[in-house]
């Protein structure tokens, strides 16, 4: 008897399905960079415009990777990059916001 050949991906966290993903695996890197800069920048004094921007756009580029992504790896790294994406903005804004007062302040 023949057994169906199939990939051993039990129990991987980053199972892949062995094909290449250019424009996934691009938008999950941007979106961890954009996350790690957003957070750390969101905690110095004076650079609430860099942490609210990279978290802005780092937010925005991982929902679009999460809209289009293929596998577990792609989401894994992306849910990490919005959730650092997301306290890197919303810190920003507390701090000062996009603009940094010069609109409406």
């Amino acid at each position: 008897m023949t057994q169906a050949l199939r990939p051993t991906t039990a129990g991987s966290l980053f199972a892949s399905d062995g094909k290449p993903h250019p424009l996934q695996d691009t938008l999950t890197v941007v979106t961890l960079v954009l996350g790690v800069l957003a957070f750390v920048t969101c905690f110095i004094d004076g650079l609430h415009l860099v942490a609210s921007w990279a978290g802005l756009i780092g937010m925005l580029t991982g929902a679009y990777g999460q809209w289009i992504s293929i596998t577990t790896r792609e989401r894994f790294g992306l849910i990490v990059g919005l959730g650092a994406s997301g306290v890197g903005f919303l810190i920003g804004m507390a701090n000062g916001g996009l603009f940094g007062g010069l609109i409406g302040g």
